[in-house]
């Protein structure tokens, strides 16, 4: 672990990609700055874990398998970026 001093105002850059400053100092208090590109997660440790133990837990929870429908026949939607097709019209019977 490399452990660095730093004055507030003061900056740690890793990566060249995220920056890390130290914005103030209130008692034992420290407010750490972080910008770091969108694709890079950024979370308080104990979120984190968190969201590790959430994930390991979905991963591995067995859930009931989902009851069999009957009867009943599906019809196929159209992909997201067509708009549904419409019923055909009847051709006009009227004399033009």
């Amino acid at each position: 672990m490399l452990i660095l001093s730093r004055k507030s105002g003061e900056s740690i850059v890793i990566d060249g990609r995220i920056h890390v400053k130290i914005v103030r100092v209130e008692g034992e208090v420290i407010k750490v700055g972080i910008e770091a590109p969108a694709d890079v997660p950024v979370h308080r440790k104990e979120v984190y874990e968190e969201i590790q133990l959430s994930n390991q837990q979905a991963l591995t929870r067995q859930s009931a398998p989902l009851p069999r429908l009957t009867g009943t026949t599906a019809q196929p939607r159209p992909p997201a970026d067509q708009p549904p097709a419409r019923a055909a019209r009847k051709p006009s019977l009227q004399k033009s």
